[in-house]
C-alpha cells in the first residue's frame, strides 16, 4: 500500500508516510508544502489497472522490496507486469475507506481497463470480439460494486478508453479501446465491448 499512500496520505491526512522506516529516503517537503497539498478536494480519483505484488529485496537491491509476478493470475497484454485479479479494486477502496475515514471524499474510479492483443487492421466489415476485455470490465465493476456495497462512497466509474490510442512508451502496440482504431487510416471500430459497456450504460439509467 506503501505507493498509493504516498499520494493518498499527504492529501487526506497532511502528512507522508514514514517511507525512511521502510528503507527509502526522506521526502524534500518545504515549509507550507503540505498546507497547499492538505486543501480537500470535492473527489479523490483512482486510477486502477492491476495489483502490484512484492517480496523480499535480493541483498543489495535499490529497494527494500522485489516486484514479482502474482501468482496464479491471469494477465493483459502487458504481460506478467499487468495481472488481472478484480478483487483487489475492491480491497483497496475499502482500505481507503478505513484508513481514511471521513477525510476521504467522494471516490471516482477515474481509470480502468486493460490492455489486449489485435490486429492493426481489420478487413472491410470486420470486428473484434474482445470478450476478454468484456470480462475484465464486468469483474471491475462488480469489484467497485461490492467495495460501494461495503460503504465506500463512489461517484462514478470511467473506463479507460473510448478508442485505442498512444499508450506512453508502449505507443501504439498496446490497445485499450472500446473502439478499434486503425492507426494509419484513423477509421475507427467499435468492437464487441463497445455495444457490451453501452448495455450496461443503459441499464444503470433505467
Amino acid at each position: 500500500m506503501i505507493h498509493n499512500r504516498l499520494f493518498a496520505d499527504p492529501i487526506l491526512t497532511g502528512a507522508y508516510p514514514d517511507v525512511e522506516a521502510l528503507g527509502l529516503p526522506p521526502l524534500p517537503v518545504e515549509a507550507g508544502d503540505l498546507e497547499l497539498i492538505s486543501a480537500r478536494p470535492d473527489f479523490y480519483g483512482v486510477n486502477f489497472y492491476n495489483p502490484t505484488t512484492v517480496a523480499a529485496a535480493e541483498p543489495g537491491g535499490p529497494l527494500p522490496f522485489d516486484l514479482v509476478p502474482t501468482p496464479g493470475a491471469p494477465v493483459t497484454g502487458f504481460g506478467l507486469e499487468w495481472p488481472i485479479v478484480p478483487e483487489s479494486l475492491t480491497a483497496l477502496l475499502i482500505d481507503f475507506c478505513e484508513r481514511y475515514g471521513s477525510a476521504l471524499p467522494p471516490v471516482v474510479v477515474s481509470e480502468n481497463g486493460a490492455s489486449f492483443p489485435e490486429p492493426d487492421a481489420l478487413a472491410p466489415g470486420e470486428r473484434i470480439d474482445d470478450s476478454d476485455r468484456i470480462a475484465y470490465l464486468r469483474g471491475h465493476i462488480e469489484a467497485a460494486a461490492d467495495a460501494a456495497a461495503a460503504g465506500v462512497a463512489i461517484e462514478e466509474y470511467t473506463v479507460w478508453s473510448l478508442t485505442d490510442n498512444f499508450e506512453w512508451a508502449d505507443g501504439y502496440t498496446q490497445r485499450f479501446g472500446l473502439a478499434h482504431v486503425d492507426m494509419t487510416t484513423g477509421k475507427r471500430t467499435p468492437k464487441a465491448s463497445y455495444d457490451w459497456y453501452r448495455s450496461v450504460i443503459e441499464g444503470s439509467r433505467s
